[in-house]
């Protein structure tokens, strides 16, 4: 009999196929709708892998409803939207999908960098709205990248993708990680600096490191306060990481100039959510993997991690 897979969001039918070869799949036939919680609820029950997107929180209750779930599949690189310990003590194998998009997810930072210094959307409002009446000197000015310091918390793989594009720029680079990467520091010409320091140096701080418990609020009212008045605020990894609450009055007291966010504590965001409001907030719906060839990479590597481990095989990239 062929285990049993049920997944949470229509994906392309070259990948479903391909699981079909060793799994009996049922899947959400919806791409833009998320699977209702109470769906999930009833069909862990009876399946043997789960194939996930981070719009589902994989919790210990739900955990709990499954009688046969062997492997976990999330179509991500992180997995803060399941409950790893849960998970562990169920002996459920969970995998994810690193690698694949990191420069991907490195072109969307940096094109949000620019987009942010540059006051591009805000630009492109003002014409559309029809109130460019003249030039003026001083006219929608932003902030330069060459030349510029950027700071980059986390130097994993995205960071150093990003730190390569920066050096382009001529940029300046400091980073500030758990761990030193003297390697890195050696190839590229960075810098490792303690937190203070980047804080107090960088005009551009991107934050690239994965949301954990250490992480959350990491940047929050007293970092802000240490940061430039000139400063721009990039996040492409987790909402999370960031106090939502202290950057939207940093970004209104003008003790920052501008942040360029692509995640947010709560997704999708409320379109009533106060940093909506605000000129010098560049905001996107997460889109950091999203390229039709990293996108279709990524389904295919979650497919494959999910095969194997329902077939007595090592997935190629286990979390646990």
């Amino acid at each position: 009999m062929k285990p049993k897979v049920y997944i949470t969001r229509k994906i392309p039918s070259s990948i479903v196929e391909k699981i079909e070869n060793t799994c009996d799949v049922e899947m959400w036939q919806e791409e833009n709708i998320p699977v209702p919680k109470e769906v999930i609820e009833n069909k862990i029950q009876e399946i043997d892998g789960l194939f996930c997107l981070l719009t589902e929180s994989i919790d210990e209750n739900l955990l709990e409803r499954a009688n046969n779930l062997k492997v976990i599949s999330n179509m991500a690189v992180g997995y803060n939207n399941i409950d790893i310990e849960a998970a562990k003590r169920k002996g459920i194998t969970v995998t994810n999908t690193p690698g694949i998009l990191t420069d991907t997810t490195a072109d969307l930072t940096f094109a949000l960098l620019m987009a942010t210094a540059r006051r591009l959307v805000e630009s492109s409002d003002y014409l559309q709205k029809g109130e460019w009446d003249t030039w003026s000197p001083m006219q929608l000015t932003g902030q330069d990248i060459h030349g510029a310091t950027l700071g980059i918390i986390g130097m994993g793989r995205i960071g150093e993708a990003v730190a390569k594009r920066a050096l382009g720029f001529d940029m300046k680079v400091i980073y500030h990680n758990r761990s030193r990467k003297s390697d890195i520091e050696e190839n590229l010409h960075i810098t490792f600096v303690e937190m203070d320091e980047l804080l107090k140096s960088s005009d551009f701080l991107c934050i690239l490191t994965p949301y954990t418990k250490e992480t959350h609020h990491l940047i929050s009212k007293d970092e802000l306060s240490i940061m430039k008045n000139t400063a721009v605020l990039i996040n492409t990894a987790r909402g999370g990481i960031v106090d939502e609450q202290a950057l939207y009055q940093a970004l209104v007291n003008k003790d920052i100039w501008a942040a360029g966010l692509d995640v947010f504590e709560e997704e999708p965001i409320p379109v009533t959510h106060p940093l909506l409001s605000l000129q010098n907030v560049v905001s996107l719906p997460h889109i950091g993997s999203a390229s039709v060839k990293t996108r279709l990479k990524m389904c295919e590597v979650a497919a494959e991690n999910l095969t194997r481990g329902l077939n007595n095989e090592k997935p190629k990239h286990v979390v646990i």
